[in-house]
């Protein structure tokens, strides 16, 4: 008897969560998909047919971004039908047909055969002779064709470090040499910069960027060596009396004898 009357306990309270699961589902279903869902919950109830209307959105005018312009490539006064540097020579390229032509021109070459034909005409600017390829005239005008090189590839991809430690490294080099040049031959020193383009400016005596922690330091080196000095000054007096007193000694002597 106990055990019918739990059962009947049981399934009276399923049937109820029944009744109110379907009851709920039929409200969601009855909502139309334009209505405000959410004055269902709290405030006035919207219309049936009504929908919120967004506000208009303003597109302005953008300014038209300008292109940076960069320095101008040291190839860009290589004209494309000029023949590249292995078929120049060759008196058979200059009477083939034009289609032969344009595929031994400049104009379909790649980036490093014309970086090489470059670099031949500044070392023709430069050798003192046309065998010569190892002067240090020639290594200053191959290092600053490859510096620029890198200037303008940087210009573009300006997070390439590796290509700008060897172009840093390239110009720490090309110092060296000027620096040598000019001690030794300063016309050749000043013909290369006149025919390359360079301008040689005089590195600093001593740089050392300034931080508070070496101010801090170098003051207190001033300090250490003020206060050394001092101690020499006084023990060079104290031998200077020393060695006074002692003169003085001896001369009294040397007059008690006489």
């Amino acid at each position: 008897m106990f055990t019918n009357i739990g059962l009947r306990a049981v399934l009276k309270v399923q049937a109820s969560v029944l009744r109110e699961s379907s009851a709920a589902l039929c409200c969601a279903a009855s909502v139309k998909p334009w209505t405000n869902r959410s004055s269902l919950l709290s405030g006035p109830k919207v219309r049936s047919g009504s929908f919120a209307v967004p506000q208009p959105v303003r597109h302005y005018a953008r300014a038209a971004k300008k292109k940076k312009t960069g320095p101008e490539s040291q190839l860009n006064d290589l004209p494309p039908t000029m023949l590249k540097m292995d078929y120049a020579a060759v008196p058979l390229a200059q009477t083939t047909d034009d289609l032969v032509k344009r595929l031994l021109s400049l104009e379909l070459a790649s980036h490093k055969e014309k970086l090489q034909l470059k670099q031949e005409q500044l070392i023709a600017k430069v050798q003192r002779d046309e065998s010569d390829r190892s002067s240090e005239e020639v290594q200053v005008a191959i290092l600053t064709a490859r510096i620029r090189n890198y200037q303008e590839h940087l210009q573009k991809h300006h997070k390439d470090k590796a290509n700008k430690r060897r172009m840093l490294m390239a110009i720490d080099r090309r110092k060296k040499i000027l620096k040598h040049l000019r001690l030794i031959r300063y016309d050749a020193f000043e013909k290369v910069c006149e025919q390359l383009g360079i301008t040689y400016t005089f590195p600093p005596e001593y740089y050392r960027r300034a931080t508070r922690r070496w101010m801090a330091k170098k003051e207190f080196c001033i300090k250490v060596f003020k206060a050394v000095q001092k101690q020499k000054a006084e023990q060079r007096l104290k031998i200077k009396q020393s060695s006074g007193s002692t003169d003085t000694e001896s001369a009294k002597t040397n007059a008690a004898e006489i």
